[in-house]
């Protein structure tokens, strides 16, 4: 049995030599011309449709339906072609295509056994510049003036009203299901920090699917509040993608006897033209 079987996904079909040669799954988004090899997420049980709002999570939906059933693997994992799980923190000015291979993680370490998950390390939310949080929402600055000097509450909440439209994620977990939307309503309003990415590895496939049912039941409500006509800009176009975000550290932090390790950042598309 396979250590880590780590899924990477990837928008560029001339992307799949480094993703073989790292070790890991080519998993491959949207309608361009991936080559045998790749898994798709446009093929059998698939919203690969809806890639423009849920970015990489029509994969994982795909994984979900498709694939995790099949894995043998001790841990699964994803990532994306602009983030890397390393055991050691690297600066992007660190990184390059020659030693990217040597520098991402390829087995999941010894101490971490006695652990369910592995989410990326937390990103705190009210650790941004002030004069960034007065350009995105000054309206939302002034219903509590008080945010801009006490950092606690500044919380994700906060953050996402600011970035994603102002009680957008309120309105959203009203459409969780009964077991999860008081706790989760409690953690975005408290924590100021959340494991990012939509990346972790697991190594039990129960969770796994336990997870995606719980998480694809929710955001297939939010679709009938979040038009996707109504969707504009980057902020709202994946707002799918922002929710589950932060759900999933909601989710597996609950659930899971987790740790945490580094994600490094490289775009692979700064060398591989």
């Amino acid at each position: 049995m396979k250590n880590l079987e780590m899924f990477c996904t990837s928008m560029e079909p001339k992307h799949y030599e480094f993703i073989k040669k790292a070790g890991y799954v080519p998993c491959a988004l949207g309608e361009k011309d991936f080559q045998k090899g790749w898994l798709r997420d446009n093929t059998n049980i698939n919203i690969s449709s809806k890639n423009k709002n849920y970015a990489e999570l029509t994969f994982h939906y795909w994984f979900w339906k498709n694939y995790l059933s099949k894995c043998d693997s001790k841990w699964i994992g994803f990532c994306h072609y602009r983030k890397f799980w390393t055991q050691k923190k690297h600066k992007s000015s660190e990184i390059n295509i020659d030693n990217l291979s040597s520098i991402i993680l390829k087995e999941v370490p010894k101490e971490f056994e006695s652990y369910d998950v592995i989410l990326g390390e937390p990103f705190y939310v009210n650790q941004r510049k002030i004069m960034k949080f007065l350009k995105k929402g000054l309206r939302i600055i002034l219903e509590k003036p008080s945010r801009l000097f006490n950092s606690d509450e500044r919380t994700i909440k906060f953050h996402f009203d600011l970035m994603h439209g102002r009680n957008n994620l309120k309105k959203a977990i009203e459409f969780l299901d009964n077991e999860n939307r008081e706790d989760f309503y409690n953690y975005v309003n408290t924590k100021v920090y959340f494991h990012p990415f939509n990346m972790y590895m697991c190594k039990s496939k129960k969770m796994i699917n336990d997870y995606y049912q719980t998480l694809f039941m929710w955001l297939d409500k939010c679709e009938s509040f979040f038009s996707q006509k109504n969707l504009k800009g980057y902020d709202l176009i994946r707002i799918y993608a922002f929710l589950a975000e932060r759900f999933t550290s909601y989710w597996f932090t609950k659930n899971a006897k987790f740790k945490t390790m580094n994600i490094s950042f490289y775009d692979i598309r700064n060398d591989l033209i």
